[in-house]
């Protein structure tokens, strides 16, 4: 379990703030993540890396010479927002382009994504690539589909190493996608991990019993086996890995790898050279050459007891950026001879946080503003209420911190609406305010999704007028078409879009008749209520739980039920305040 805490909410926070106080030599913090405390040259590409905490070293332990530039720090579990990820950009952009590159998790994705759009949009050249190392969560065929564990140190190397060449952006994506292609990863587990104030484990292992497959999230594995001996596990992890040859390999015997023994937080050192010794002895015998070995935690999981073992299929120019001399707090290399000057502060770049015009709004739209306010602080006590069993359906197949999310993302709605009230903002305002808000303090995908959904409903709604059953009905058919837009959730992949879907069409239907606006959202909540509970018989089809939908099924998609709490508590307002 996790022992030492304040606020379970700060957590990632006062830790990125210690952290950055404890390596001032090396890194220094800025809003959204850390940076290298030493300027890159001006005109060369710089790496942006990120993910959510509770994984250290990764991926704050990753920024130094010889690696990221800079990294984006999430939530606990959860991606960085957009707006993180812009910030930290910013802070060390060269002019030179920038590549991202993150390991693949739907939140991820979606804010890495859309920050590049935005980042783009202001005339600065940045690319993506996406680590998928891990094995265990897609077949070879469709390794775009896998999920990004250990295998990311050596990705993240590639592309730095590149970068600090001075070489152009094409070709440091280029090298970044050779390394992803080339490097496999597996891991297992004995035990779940338990986050900052939970009062269990996200899943829990049989004694006796070893977890293969499973994510750093604490995602349960694909199987479940017998826990073997320290040999038995170096047998198993070596035997799948080099089940799967890279199709560049031409010939095992002689090949040069990168070898990387992980622990996941709870194993020890002493275990992992127990572990390593016959992981040696595995692969020497099959006609390999390891290459500076690395046997360390590098990405871990909380409290998590468990191992993952990568193999990086070097080639000669791969082999040269994986020894290539490295200084970070959490990984070393080799001697730097020069890391260039120091930074001593940093200074927000214009545009790296957009800025917001607050226009007045009409009387009528300010008074919709107060119901806007009651409903945020309604739907907020409904999701506390439910919180632990948003977070138990997550963890069935996910990572169980939706609740936490969902309860992050709304008091930043409520703080954002409340804001905006003090100049008199209209109600199209508030609630593009809010959607930013809970966007960037949630971050993951559901922060980023609520985010939209929020913003296009603002959109679509007048800082001058009182709207109508027909102006919120086509409110809440934009955000649905934009969450299709930018998630890819198509009706029946058991997300949200199975609960938006239906409601839309139901107060589009009930505007249609003339009803009023609590007549409508009263008749479409009841329909939103029943597609959440029907979910539970839905095979998830994206996201973070496709690779457990038999593990999903008969338990309801926690988005959408969080989706149907948030609508009732929304039309108890509705009626009481009715406008």
């Amino acid at each position: 379990m996790t022992y030492l805490f304040n606020d379970p909410a700060q957590f990632a926070a006062e830790l990125a703030d210690g952290y950055a106080a404890a390596h001032r030599d090396k890194i220094l913090r800025v809003d959204g993540g850390v940076i290298r405390r030493h300027k890159a040259k001006t005109g060369q590409v710089v790496v942006v890396i990120g993910g959510g905490s509770g994984h250290y070293p990764a991926f704050g332990g990753f920024v130094g010479h010889g690696l990221a530039h800079g990294a984006a720090l999430g939530n606990v579990f959860a991606a960085p927002s957009a707006q993180q990820i812009c910030n930290v950009a910013h802070a060390v952009d060269a002019g030179g382009g920038i590549l991202f590159c993150f390991a693949n998790y739907a939140g991820d994705v979606l804010n890495f994504t859309q920050a590049q759009e935005r980042l783009r949009a202001q005339g600065i050249d940045v690319q993506s690539v996406v680590v998928t190392d891990d094995i265990a969560s897609a077949p070879a065929h469709e390794q775009h589909k896998r999920r990004g564990i250990a295998g990311t140190l050596a990705v993240f190397k590639a592309a730095a190493v590149a970068a600090d060449a001075g070489k152009p952006i094409d070709e440091v994506v280029r090298i970044a996608a050779a390394a992803n292609s080339r490097v496999r990863s597996l891991g297992v587990a004995f035990s779940g991990c338990t986050l900052p104030g939970a009062a269990k484990p996200l899943f829990e292992v049989e004694p006796g019993i070893m977890e293969v497959g499973m994510g750093i999230h604490g995602e349960p594995g694909l199987d479940r086996v017998k826990a073997p001996s320290a040999d038995g596990l170096a047998e198993l992890l070596a035997d799948k890995l080099l089940s799967e040859i890279p199709e560049t390999v031409n010939n095992i015997s002689g090949a040069r790898i990168g070898v990387i023994l992980n622990g996941l937080g709870a194993v020890k050192y002493e275990e992992l050279f127990v572990v390593y010794r016959k992981i040696e002895q595995l692969l020497t015998a099959r006609g390999l050459i390891i290459v500076a070995p690395v046997v360390d935690e590098l990405i871990t999981s909380f409290d998590m007891a468990g191992v993952s073992l990568t193999l990086f299929w070097l080639d000669d120019a791969l082999e040269q950026s994986w020894l290539a001399a490295a200084d970070t707090p959490a990984f070393h290399r080799g001697v730097v001879m020069s890391a260039g000057p120091m930074i001593d502060h940093v200074v927000e770049s214009k545009g790296s946080r957009g800025k917001f015009t607050i226009r007045s709004g009409s009387p009528e739209s300010q008074a919709v503003v107060n119901i806007v306010l009651l409903a945020f602080e309604a739907a907020l006590g409904a999701i506390e209420a439910q919180q632990d069993e948003l977070g138990r359906l997550d963890a069935i197949a996910g990572d169980g911190d939706h609740g936490i999310g969902m309860q992050r993302g709304l008091k930043a709605g409520v703080d954002a609406v409340k804001k905006v009230m003090a100049f008199q903002a209209g109600a199209g305002t508030a609630l593009t305010a809010a959607g930013d808000a809970w966007s960037d303090r949630a971050g993951g995908t559901s922060g980023m999704l609520w985010g939209v959904i929020l913003r296009n409903f603002g959109n679509s709604l007048s800082d001058e007028t009182k709207p109508d059953a027909s102006m919120i009905a086509a409110g809440v058919t934009a955000a649905l078409q934009a969450v299709i837009d930018v998630g890819k959730a198509q009706l029946n992949d058991k997300t949200l879009v199975d609960v938006l879907y239906p409601f839309s069409a139901a107060l589009t239907k009930g505007a249609a008749q003339g009803l009023s606006i609590a007549e409508a959202w009263t008749a479409a909540a009841e329909i939103a209520q029943q597609s959440a509970e029907a979910t539970k018989n839905l095979i998830p089809k994206i996201g973070r739980a496709r690779p457990h939908a038999d593990k999903s099924i008969g338990n309801p998609d926690p988005g959408a039920v969080s989706m149907a709490l948030i609508i009732d508590a929304v039309g108890r307002i509705i009626r009481r305040r009715c406008f």
